[in-house]
């Protein structure tokens, strides 16, 4: 057995663990096996590690300071499948995101300054920029505050990220097929699906066209429903280039992320609130490693922005941001707000706000020999 120090954050509406590169095994090419290990995969209830037994709470963050000018720190995001021996590095979570500026303040590795400290990240999993500013007292993060989002049961202080040029994180291009919308052929007939790369590559689908009605919660798609959104996200991955679609949910079971929209609608969520159409632009529903995400992933609120602001797209035919840039996503958990806008630099960004909080930290202890 070996120990290797950790820190749990809940981040956004996602959990996960977070190591200083430094702590992690010296040859990256054992580093798969070492999360499996640690998040006790494959299992799908992850009985002998961190995981959580659920795609939200199976992931992991690799912080270092960074060496790169204009940056505080490099981030590598790793998703870590349940059932197979896998971890996905292809894109980046926008949730786990939130909580690097903490850690990284919390950690030393950037000098905090109060009342707000602002973090520079360089995501080496697509290459782009992301900007944390986080609340600081005393030298440290400082978690309390009144802020709720969606999807987190408690309040904490709120905390804001701008992503940074997110087109093409994965693929190199915003509209990785070139086109706007894409028609493909399926189990079920022609339906048309627009591929959009914004810190996400995501595949849209209209609710009506796979027989949704766009405002399911996650218990209520049937099996047969998870099976034809794979087919389809499938698809869409050969379409960019990342596995052929009869290999796809092995070899890039992580992107892209299927999301299902629809026009706005009154809704519930799974404690009975109601959130009424005119509340939101556009009503969303994301999948997460085949699984119906019980939030909003931040990179998908990044990319459905920027889908909303291309002309042609399905998310356009449906919403676009106001005259300030504001897109409400009425998600399963609630609405979430994104403004887009442009840098000093033209750089386009998209800004959301989220809560952190540091639950654990410590030493996780592995049965692998992995040399620090």
């Amino acid at each position: 057995m070996r120990k290797f120090p950790c820190t749990i954050l809940r981040a956004g509406t996602s959990k996960g663990v977070f190591f200083n590169e430094k702590d992690m095994p010296k040859d990256k090419e054992k580093w798969e096996d070492f999360l499996l290990d640690v998040m006790g995969s494959p299992d799908k209830k992850q009985i002998d590690g961190l995981g959580g037994a659920n795609s939200l709470t199976s992931k992991v963050a690799i912080i270092k300071k960074s060496e790169r000018e204009g940056f505080d720190v490099d981030y590598t995001f790793a998703q870590v499948s349940l059932t197979a021996r896998k971890i996905d590095m292809k894109g980046n979570c926008g949730n786990i995101s939130s909580g690097v500026g903490p850690y990284a303040i919390d950690n030393g590795l950037v000098e905090a300054v109060e009342p707000t400290t602002k973090v520079r990240i360089y995501n080496t999993n697509t290459g782009k920029t992301i900007e944390s500013e986080v609340k600081v007292s005393n030298g440290m993060y400082d978690p309390d505050g009144d802020t709720k989002i969606p999807g987190v049961p408690n309040t904490g202080s709120v905390g804001y990220l701008s992503f940074y040029a997110p087109e093409g994180s994965v693929t190199g291009k915003l509209l990785p097929t070139g086109k706007a919308v894409d028609t493909i052929e399926t189990s079920v007939g022609t339906i048309d699906i627009s591929i959009v790369d914004a810190a996400n590559p995501l595949v849209f689908i209209k609710a009506e066209d796979v027989g949704l009605k766009g405002t399911e919660l996650h218990y209520e798609f049937s099996q047969e429903k998870l099976d034809l959104l794979e087919e389809i996200r499938s698809i869409a991955a050969e379409l960019c280039g990342f596995a052929k679609k009869e290999d796809a949910t092995k070899n890039s079971p992580a992107v892209p992320k299927t999301t299902v929209i629809s026009a706005p609608q009154d809704y519930k969520d799974e404690p009975g609130t109601l959130y009424r159409s005119d509340e939101m632009d556009l009503v969303i529903r994301m999948m997460s490693m085949q699984k119906p995400h019980q939030a909003l992933a931040i990179t998908g609120a990044v990319c459905t922005s920027l889908a909303a602001a291309t002309e042609g797209t399905l998310v356009s035919k449906i919403a676009s941001p106001d005259e300030n840039g504001k897109l409400r996503l009425g998600h399963p958990g609630g609405v979430m707000n994104a403004y887009s806008g442009k840098g000093d630099n033209e750089d386009v960004y998209v800004k959301v706000e989220r809560t952190a909080r540091r639950i654990m930290e410590g030493i996780v202890y592995t049965r692998g020999d992995y040399e620090i």
